[in-house]
């Protein structure tokens, strides 16, 4: 304790306690800015924007040299330039009915950011639906604002850049604007607008090529940016999908490598022979929940657990190369569907009770989003060699009102 001239005291706080609250603080702003890419101060993310501003420049550099993203941080927002997986399209853009943006949605969202460019900060909806026009036909694009399904598609890009905080709804009726035409007085933030775009747009012929811009920074890591961008954007490694150069950058540096996840991500990286797991103990750093609630997300975990545990054997004895992906036929596949709805039928929905190809269905698109699966043209499965890791004891306990409850707790 040291004294003042004034007579009051004040605490020394010890060089160790300040490292550890340091080193918390910035492992927090970069997981609020790798779950939102662009955090606001007039946003939910307006605390964590704090600590952002706090540690930009060490933020900075870590992103930079750990994972070859741009971090720009501003005085009201902070957006990471996350370049992902490149041409990759399991992660679009989703509107708020939980439906993917097609591509017509995006060539709208597109179309919406050009006329923005150009138009007042303030302006009528039906204002910036005239130069979205006018911004079509400068891009040669044939768009009938006036036929439902592309006032639909404009709707939803619209209501993203309200949700991002590009665009703010200071008057009127914007939520039923696409079938009443209802008005609407929106505000424009340049200084947000100006933040979306990943990547300069001068010479970019096609989407394609937009992406692989995008992704230039990893060239600066080589293997070590692509390796750590994989399990930050995919937690599943698979060693398989490794050039030889990452490959043997992996085996070489992958212990080291769980403690810079670990230090700088909060992420336990678990290592296995087909490669590795990255798995976030608080559950935040996921866009897509696995296994989670409802009937087709239970039914997947179910049928998943039934064909790791008749797949395992065979990979014990499979060559390195054929144990990351492992074929489960379409006979297979039909039959631990069937036992798995005899067994647990009582316990989904009555519509997979009805229709056992339509639960089929329903498991199967949950797990080839969670990339677990994979389809062969001739209806087999490839099953990843995560899947083993989520095997499961069920069990039928007595839920609310005496009705059957599918697991007597949350699956893991």
């Amino acid at each position: 304790m040291t004294g003042t001239d004034r007579g009051t005291r004040r605490v020394e706080r010890p060089a160790a306690a300040e490292d550890v609250q340091v080193t918390a603080e910035r492992q927090q702003a970069a997981r609020a800015l790798l779950r939102s890419p662009l955090l606001r101060a007039d946003g939910p993310g307006a605390d964590d924007l704090r600590l952002v501003r706090r540690h930009r420049v060490e933020l900075a550099r870590m992103f930079a040299d750990g994972l070859g993203y741009r971090l720009v941080v501003e005085p009201g927002a902070a957006r990471l330039f996350k370049a992902g997986l490149g041409r990759d399209a399991t992660r679009p853009l989703v509107r708020k009915s939980g439906k993917a943006f097609t591509p017509r949605g995006y060539a709208l969202l597109c179309l919406t950011l050009a006329a923005l460019t150009r138009g007042k900060n303030q302006l009528l909806v039906d204002e910036l639906v005239a130069q979205v026009r006018s911004a079509a036909v400068d891009a040669g694009l044939d768009v009938d604002l006036d036929a439902i399904a592309d006032r639909r598609a404009l709707h939803a890009a619209l209501a993203a850049l309200v949700e991002l905080g590009v665009l703010h709804e200071r008057d009127g009726d914007l939520e039923h604007w696409a079938e009443q035409r209802t008005a609407s007085l929106l505000d424009v933030r340049r200084d947000r607008l100006a933040l979306l775009v990943a990547a300069p747009l001068a010479g970019v012929e096609d989407p394609d090529e937009l992406l692989d811009v995008a992704a230039l920074p990893s060239a600066a890591g080589g293997a070590r940016v692509a390796v750590r961008r994989r399990l930050v954007e995919s937690p599943v490694l698979s060693t398989d999908e490794l050039t030889d150069e990452q490959a043997e950058w992996w085996r070489r540096g992958r212990n080291r490598e769980r403690e810079w996840f670990r230090d700088r991500l909060g992420l336990d990286v678990e290592l296995r022979a087909e490669g590795a797991v990255a798995v976030d103990p608080e559950g935040e750093l996921t866009d897509v929940e696995f296994p989670g609630a409802g009937s087709a997300r239970r039914l997947a975990l179910l049928v998943l657990e039934g064909l790791a545990d008749r797949l395992r054997a065979g990979a014990r004895e499979a060559a390195a190369e054929e144990r990351v992906w492992r074929r489960a036929g379409p006979e297979l596949v039909a039959a631990v569907s069937s036992e798995v709805l005899t067994t647990w039928g009582a316990g989904f929905k009555r519509e997979y009770r009805d229709d056992a190809a339509a639960a089929l269905a329903a498991a199967r698109s949950v797990l080839v989003a969670a990339g677990l699966v994979r389809l062969d043209p001739d209806g087999a499965w490839l099953v990843h060699a995560a899947g083993a890791r989520y095997a499961v004891r069920a069990s039928i306990t007595e839920g609310s009102g005496g009705q059957p409850s599918l697991f007597a707790e949350e699956a893991p």
